[in-house]
């Protein structure tokens, strides 16, 4: 009789058992609440973006904002998140899966004046068509279409925020050059900061080069901030040359031309979350580093 009872209360568990067994199945098919793992909805619609080589993290917010995004054929809100499957389209366009197997790209371009730093291609002159890179690649902040120098491109969208965080204070540094000659107090009050219509500017460093040419190295980056900075002061530019990005250089990279970062260089550019061992200065040697386009 006890043998009777054990059984039959070994078998009700079990019964149990396959009970809560068939309920977890149910809802991880329908994608219901009792499993955590079925939602799959969990990479936020500006990294999927980003990380597809369609544009930066930043740029795809804006870009949502405008409503040039869908999602399944709705109108896409800044923050949302996808899952795998998910019908993503750019101007009508799907974009493709986030693409983390492919190599990322990371490039300095001496820009010329007259090229557009958009990744917009039906701009005539934009950086994108320029290049020509065989990756789909994006510039890491701009250069005004009348300003030539070093610019940054990646198709690697998690990098763009850490070179580009005003908080970051990471210098920028240019050549310029005015219309009329430079004094001291121009080169004084261009360092203790400019009053612009929308902001003051930081204080900067200044060093006068010739009569009417002088080095200026900036942490923030306002649009046209130095052609305003000179205007405001009484001064045109005629012409503006970007030679450094934090610790990347123009050096002697010919006017239209590309090279691919070698390891030293892109290093500081990774979040520190993405910093790898493998990353060492023996791979920088590898003559294919300095390789040109175009």
């Amino acid at each position: 009789m006890a043998v009777d009872l054990v059984r039959a209360s070994v078998a009700a568990e079990l019964e149990e058992l396959d009970a809560w067994a068939e309920f977890g199945r149910a809802h991880l098919v329908q994608g219901g609440p009792a499993c955590s793992r079925v939602d799959r909805r969990n990479v936020r619609l500006n990294k999927y973006l980003s990380e597809s080589g369609a544009c930066s993290r930043r740029e795809a917010d804006t870009l949502i904002d405008e409503g040039r995004v869908t999602v399944n054929g709705k109108p896409a809100q800044v923050g949302m998140q996808v899952a795998e499957g998910d019908d993503v389209r750019l101007d009508g366009d799907r974009v493709g899966q986030a693409r983390k197997k492919v190599k990322p790209v990371y490039i300095a371009l001496h820009k010329p004046v007259g090229i557009t730093c958009t990744t917009e291609r039906h701009v005539a002159g934009n950086i994108v068509d320029f290049v020509n890179h065989s990756e789909r690649v994006f510039p890491i902040g701009r250069l005004d279409k009348d300003s030539e120098g070093l610019i940054l491109l990646t198709n690697d969208g998690d990098i763009v925020n850490e070179v580009l965080r005003a908080e970051h204070n990471h210098e920028k540094e240019y050549v310029v050059r005015v219309d009329h000659a430079i004094t001291p107090e121009f080169v004084e009050r261009m360092a203790a900061g400019v009053r612009l219509s929308d902001a003051t500017t930081r204080p900067c460093k200044m060093l006068a080069l010739g009569p009417r040419a002088f080095r200026i190295i900036l942490t923030q980056g306002l649009n046209r901030q130095i052609r305003r900075m000179c205007e405001a002061l009484g001064y045109t530019v005629e012409a503006l040359q970007r030679v450094r990005i934090m610790h990347i250089k123009l050096g002697e990279l010919p006017l239209g031309r590309w090279r691919q970062l070698s390891a030293q260089e892109i290093a500081p550019l990774l979040p520190a979350s993405a910093a790898q061992p493998a990353r060492e200065p023996r791979r920088a040697a590898a003559p294919r580093s300095r390789r040109s386009g175009r």
